[in-house]
């Protein structure tokens, strides 16, 4: 009994132990059975696509970046396709062996080793590729495909290049494109464009560059390729093509720019000219310019240096962000602002001793013994100071603040260009406002009397005040000053025309702002500006102006050759024409020139002269004007038509930036009105003159 009890416990146990490893067979098939339809069934379709990118690369297609043209067709920047030697790093052991050996297959010099290495410093990802050498031959392009097998992780590919036509020529108003740096792409990766920036390696950083980035771009498209075991493209199966930028069209005339840059010769200075009809910037200068094809394969340190370190500033945009005192041009304005509130009428006048006492402080006129006896009109043809110490002394700050403000003077324009400098328009708030220590926040009278004449803490950029210009031109009419005209679509050819905004119009009466325009016309026949605008066939009215750079003592004189070059006054010069219907309004300053109407106001003559009739001037007046050695025009002048930009005639220019030939270039220039308008037919007799002034007030000149 008991062996037979023990045979049943023991079968029992196997009975168990059979079951409990059924059980787990069972278990483990059922395991299997669930990996297997989460494998096949559930996560179909994503391994499906793991599988498929094993042999398959998705490729960006950078879009070719759109033009820039200016508002007759010329070509200002456009694009050419060229080879690139580029490294992977992570494909690459020793980096500098290997760049030794390539450079004897392929020139790489010092420069474009310190370029590679920044490159790496900047990129944090190591798989990208990056050009140790650009613009490659068609002689090394072959040499180096002949010895590719040497050198894994090396390889050339084509890349576009952006190419400025006309070089330094309206840099600072077209800007300049450049590598992506990491801040940069940080940013692209957080904002929508990501995706569409894929495959991007350059973008705007300056001027219409960087503010019409996204319509220049365009749309990357992207292709799908067969790719063997080394990663390299086999076949095509799919591609989407990428759609180039828009083509930007330009308010300016760029001969007229040139025309400008030439004028100005080695000096610095500025100058904006706007259309008062509707806001359109016809011509955008800062000199010193440079050459914006120096940065679109990346700047070398030699040349990096040069520019940033230079005395002269040329990478300062002084157009958008160079804040000059208005010196006598502000003249004007203030005698409107007291026609307008009020405080003078246009026959009161005054009895100019030469000097203005205020408190213990003797404010001097800009002629010594005085103008006599001044009224407003006389107070601009003549430049009189004392008019203007007691007018604002009358006025007061915060009005003359309230007056100037929605002219633009030291508020943003909003121009379709980054980078805007406020400048400043002072009042009893912004000096609280501005400065920390209590004593300095409180406004003194005194500090009043200088901004009659556009001085003390009075500093705006030329754009401020050719906008400003442009309105007093209207008569009050306003718009928002625009680079850009239209874009057109590059695969429609049809054009958005961006017109510029239409401001809320200033409510000042005609009759006082024909005070104001014959004064000013009286400028260029009787006053300041009268041997710049002598035998000129058009009626233009213009203020000139110098504003001092420091500050002289009050018992001294001032006197430019005892001073260093870039301490002495700055030369300016606002104006408008035709004075019946004014076309173009400009503002301009050259920089330690001295008098207004001796180095701006002829600069301003030859821009009106081209684009009011059409004349370029001719060789011997450009020479002797960018010198400061010339008034009214000298030598005969030129058709402008006729004149080659650069040495190089339009269509050849335009030709050769788009690869067409002439007859075919740039489709937007048809509907691009030209600037130049009819002159009136015969020349307007001239008001009995009188000797221009040259005295100085204070120290400042009209």
């Amino acid at each position: 009994m008991t062996e037979l009890k023990n045979v049943e416990q023991e079968l029992g146990r196997f009975r168990t132990r059979l079951v409990a490893a059924a059980l787990f067979v069972l278990f483990a098939f059922g395991l299997l059975v669930f990996r297997l339809v989460v494998l096949q069934v559930m996560r179909h379709d994503e391994l499906a696509t793991q599988a498929e990118n094993n042999r398959i690369a998705v490729v960006p297609i950078v879009p070719n970046r759109g033009l820039i043209v200016d508002r007759n067709g010329v070509v200002l920047a456009n694009n050419y396709s060229a080879y690139t030697l580029e490294i992977t790093p992570t494909k690459v052991e020793d980096l500098d062996a290997v760049i030794d050996q390539l450079s004897q297959v392929v020139e790489v010099q010092p420069r474009d080793r310190k370029r590679f290495k920044r490159l790496m410093e900047e990129t944090k990802s190591s798989f990208e590729s990056l050009p140790i050498r650009t613009k490659l031959t068609d002689e090394e392009v072959a040499r180096f495909t002949a010895q590719r097998f040497r050198f894994p992780g090396v390889d050339i590919k084509a890349r576009l290049f952006r190419n400025y036509p006309l070089g330094e020529v309206g840099s600072h108003l077209i800007g300049y494109i450049g590598r992506i740096n990491q801040s940069e792409k940080e940013k692209i990766e957080e904002s929508e464009d990501e995706s569409n920036y894929r495959g991007t390696e350059y973008i705007g950083k300056l001027g219409i560059e960087q503010a019409y980035e996204a319509q220049l771009h365009g749309a990357t498209g992207f292709e799908e390729v067969e790719t063997s075991a080394g990663g390299r493209a086999v076949r095509q199966l799919k591609s989407n093509p990428a759609t180039p930028g828009n083509t930007l069209v330009l308010s300016v005339d760029i001969r007229l720019q040139a025309l400008v840059e030439q004028l100005f010769g080695d000096r610095r200075g500025a100058l904006v000219a706007i259309d008062p009809r509707n806001g359109e910037v016809l011509a955008f200068v800062s000199k010193p310019n440079f050459d914006p094809n120096l940065f679109v394969d990346g700047i070398d340190a030699e040349n990096w240096k040069a520019l940033n370190e230079s005395e002269d500033k040329p990478l300062l945009n002084r157009a958008l962000r160079g804040a000059y005192p208005p010196g006598s041009t502000y003249k004007p304005l203030m005698a409107l602002a007291a026609l307008t509130l009020g405080k003078r009428t246009p026959q009161q006048s005054i009895s100019d001793p030469g000097f203005f006492w205020f408190g213990n402080h003797k404010f001097r006129d800009d002629k010594e013994g005085g103008h006599g006896v001044v009224d407003m009109y006389r107070s601009i043809v003549q430049s009189c100071d004392t008019y203007y110490y007691i007018l604002a002394n009358d006025m007061g700050v915060d009005a003359i603040h309230d007056f100037m403000a929605p002219l633009g003077l030291g508020q943003m324009t909003g121009i379709d260009m980054q980078g805007e400098l406020r400048g400043t328009l002072p009042s009893t708030e912004w000096k609280r406002t501005n400065y920390k220590r209590k004593e300095m926040q409180k406004w003194y009278p005194g500090e009043t009397i200088s901004l009659g004449i556009g001085q003390g803490y009075n500093t705006f950029t030329m754009l401020q005040l050719a906008q400003a210009e442009a309105t007093l031109a209207a008569g009050g009419k306003r718009f928002k000053p625009h680079l850009v005209r239209a874009i057109e679509n590059v695969e429609t050819r049809s054009q958005q025309t961006l017109s510029g905004d239409r401001l809320e119009p200033l409510a000042w009466s005609p009759d006082h702002v024909a005070v104001i325009h014959q004064a000013l016309y009286g400028v260029t026949q009787e006053g300041t500006a009268a041997r710049a605008f002598q035998g000129a066939q058009y009626r233009s009215g213009g203020k000139t102006g110098t504003a001092q750079v420091i500050q002289i003592k009050q018992n001294e004189k001032y006197d430019a050759s005892k001073l260093d070059e870039r301490h002495r006054d700055h030369a300016l010069y606002t104006a408008f024409a035709p004075l019946e219907e004014p076309h173009i309004a400009i503002a301009l300053v050259v920089e330690n020139a001295g008098f207004g109407a001796g180095a701006a106001a002829p600069i301003a003559r030859r821009v009106f002269d081209f684009a009011l009739e059409g004349q370029y001037p001719s060789e011997e007046d450009i020479l002797a004007t960018r010198g400061g050695q010339t008034y009214a025009p000298i030598g005969k002048p030129r058709p402008a038509t006729s004149v080659p930009l650069q040495g190089v005639s339009i269509n050849n220019i335009a030709a050769a930036a788009t690869g067409v030939p002439p007859a075919l270039v740039v489709p937007v220039a048809a509907s691009a009105p030209s600037l130049l308008i009819a002159a009136p037919a015969s020349a307007v007799a001239a008001a009995a003159s009188a000797p221009a002034s040259s005295a100085r007030a204070t120290r400042r000149a009209p």
